[in-house]
């Protein structure tokens, strides 16, 4: 087959996109490493709406939150017990303010407006001093454990038993295992090998074996 000369091969060029070089790229790093963590992420947050303790400085929130972080890390968690329990003084008061509220509403769609959220506000209220109370007193949990070890492989069965139900007739079938009559005698032989026409009934050489861990 002769290939005609005059014919080009069309190359498919693919576009790659990407960022410019910053022109300080430690700076750049800096500001990435600082945009991710989750303290300074906080304190964006706590810089806006905590303007009613006055003006805030991200720099001082974020060295707090650090500090606060650093503390739960290593299990200290008086922090956050503090932190539920403002919550829950904060939503109590949240609930007293809208059912005063409620009292005093003459129609009955703003009556019921009204109400709805003071008791969703009770609501939540319970629901931190429940998880207050949770890492305060974890719950205990019981678990079954039985250690088996056969031969240096150890197996570990955790859960409750299965249950097992009764037989109908279990003197039956406990004689039926052995022998169902008198004429009826369990094969004492020595089993014989495996034929040509009963090769899957072959013992399982070594090289199938489960392996020691």
């Amino acid at each position: 087959m002769t290939t005609n000369p005059n014919q080009a091969l069309a190359v498919k060029t693919v576009l790659v996109a990407k960022f410019p070089k910053p022109p300080d790229k430690e700076l750049a790093d800096a500001m990435a490493v600082l945009a991710l963590r989750p303290s300074a992420n906080a304190a964006a947050v706590v810089v806006e709406y905590a303007t009613d303790l006055g003006e805030q400085d991200i720099g001082a929130l974020t060295d707090a939150l650090s500090a606060s972080m650093e503390a739960t890390g290593v299990g200290d968690m008086r922090r956050a017990e503090d932190m539920l329990l403002g919550q829950a003084h904060a939503l109590q008061a949240i609930f007293l303010n809208l059912a005063r509220r409620a009292v005093t509403q003459t129609q009955l769609k703003q009556w019921e407006a009204t109400l709805r959220m003071a008791l969703k506000s009770q609501n939540q209220c319970r629901l931190t001093l429940e998880t207050l109370a949770a890492m305060k007193n974890p719950p205990v949990v019981f678990a079954r454990q039985a250690n088996i070890n056969n031969g240096g492989q150890q197996q570990v069965n955790n859960g409750s038993p299965p249950v097992v139900a009764p037989a109908a007739n279990s003197s039956a079938e406990q004689t039926g295992l052995l022998e169902k009559s008198d004429d009826d005698w369990v094969d004492t032989r020595t089993a014989s090998k495996a034929g040509r026409n009963d090769p899957h009934l072959e013992a399982v050489g070594k090289v199938h074996r489960t392996a020691k861990r």
